[in-house]
């Protein structure tokens, strides 16, 4: 009896006892196949039953990837200032200070001239303290004084307008030159109502204790002196250049009616094309081009490009608006192995397939890759095996948007990705990154599920 046990188990002895022990192993070894093909039809193998028909990323022509972003420069921000002039130039809206002794104000020829008011400024105000009566410098650029036909002041500075008054009461023989001593100061500088519209004010969002934010829009009116009425000192007054949240652009929006014309004849010329479009079944519907009355300034620049800005660009008027978009669609998305999310994309740097996946969170887990993230389908989820580590999944598809509503799927090698960096294609917003196995790799893996939850069980009972 021991010595068939043995042959049994080792198969050595020839006659009945090699032929029982040929037939158990050709038994095991079907039970292995069949147990492996069970596996591979119905364990939901995704190259299989979810194939994606992927073009591989090395053979697709630049036109289907973005341009990259890591060696774009912020832009010199004294480009969106202007430079005041040395000497204040006074237009409409200006207060000045003016005394003149004996005409403003008024008194007797033997009476003791009064002594000019002082003025303070506000909290706000960057002016000294001035003194004189308040006279404003009228819409069409001129200064009414008492016994004077009003005087054009705008454009000239206090000197030349303290000369242009005292000439006018010589001139009208009102006051006689040793007398004629006016002092002209400017209490209040003229304003620029400026409306700024900011979508980059972040709102916690996360109600079920999420990292979610809400860029919410927030608009904001400011009054701009004189010779700071620029995008600069607008951005500055309303929290400073656009955070993470925003666009790294700046919108000018004019108040003129003019500009108000042509973005209204601009957007009927579009609508009108569109609506011509669609009586083609097979045109593509346009989508909205940029608008050519809306000035968009860069923030970031390729190294070596200088934005062309004049000061009327960046100058603002009352009315005009700043905008700041918001980059809430400016995002990707993941599937298959690596779950379903959605992903801000960075604002100032690339992102390429595997910083995608590793945002996701699964990059590279050998072991863990699969079953719980969904994607991976029944058996083939099992990478860990009890311990055996299993083959790790090796093929990417970045689902990208086309004209005319299409699409095209960028196949992507994790092996040559891994060892090779211009084999891993940039995301753009929209994109879809979903990890799969592939089909070999879903067949090793049942191949050595089965063989180590079936197979090693089988010869130690046997």
């Amino acid at each position: 009896m021991k010595q068939m046990h043995d042959n049994k188990n080792n198969c050595v002895e020839s006659g009945p006892a090699k032929q029982a022990c040929m037939r158990h192993r050709s038994q095991l070894f079907l039970k292995i196949t069949l147990a492996y093909l069970i596996c591979t039809v119905f364990s939901g193998c995704a190259a299989l039953t979810q194939p994606i028909d992927g073009v591989p990323a090395k053979k697709l022509p630049a036109d289907f990837f973005p341009e990259p972003k890591n060696d774009l420069i912020p832009v010199d921000i004294s480009l969106l200032s202007i430079e005041p002039p040395r000497d204040y130039q006074l237009g409409p809206g200006d207060i000045l200070g003016v005394y003149v002794d004996g005409i403003l104000p008024y008194s007797a020829p033997n009476s003791a001239p009064e002594p000019p008011p002082v003025n303070f400024p506000g909290a706000q105000s960057a002016l000294p303290p001035s003194i004189g009566y308040p006279i404003a410098v009228q819409d069409d650029g001129t200064l009414s004084l008492p016994l004077l036909e009003p005087i054009s002041v705008e454009g000239l500075t206090l000197d030349q307008v303290r000369d242009a008054i005292r000439d006018a009461y010589i001139k009208e023989e009102i006051l006689r030159p040793d007398k004629a001593r006016p002092i002209v100061t400017i209490i209040r500088e003229r304003t620029f109502n400026v409306v700024v519209i900011r979508e980059d004010s972040a709102q916690a969002a996360d109600a079920n204790g999420g990292n979610a934010r809400d860029y919410a829009a927030s608009g904001t009116t400011v009054n701009l002196p004189a010779y700071k009425n620029d995008v600069l000192h607008a951005l500055v007054e309303t929290g400073g250049l656009p955070g993470l949240g925003a666009k790294n652009e700046v919108l000018i929006l004019r108040a003129s009616k003019a500009d108000k014309r042509k973005r209204e004849e601009f957007m009927r010329t579009f609508y009108a094309y569109r609506e011509a479009a669609k009586l083609d079944p097979c045109a593509c519907l346009p989508e909205l081009p940029d608008d050519p009355t809306i000035l968009r300034i860069p923030l970031r620049v390729k190294p070596g490009v200088v934005p062309v800005l004049d000061e009327e660009d960046v100058t603002l008027q009352n009315g005009d608006i700043v905008y700041i978009e918001s980059r809430e669609r400016e995002v990707f998305y993941t599937g298959g192995l690596l779950g379903g999310g959605e992903f801000p994309l960075p604002r100032d740097y690339d992102l390429d397939v595997l910083g995608a996946m590793a945002m996701s969170g699964q990059l590279y887990q050998t072991g863990q890759m699969g079953g719980n993230r969904g994607g991976g389908g029944g058996l083939g989820g099992f990478g860990g095996l009890g311990g055996i580590q299993g083959v790790p999944p090796g093929i990417v598809y970045i689902l990208r948007k086309t004209d005319c509503d299409g699409q095209i799927a960028i196949e992507v090698d994790l092996k040559e990705a891994y060892n090779n960096p211009s084999a891993r294609p940039l995301i753009q917003p929209g994109d879809y990154v979903i990890l799969q196995y592939k089909c070999e790799e879903e067949l090793i893996n049942y191949g050595l599920q089965t063989f180590f939850t079936f197979g090693i069980a089988d010869l130690y009972r046997n």
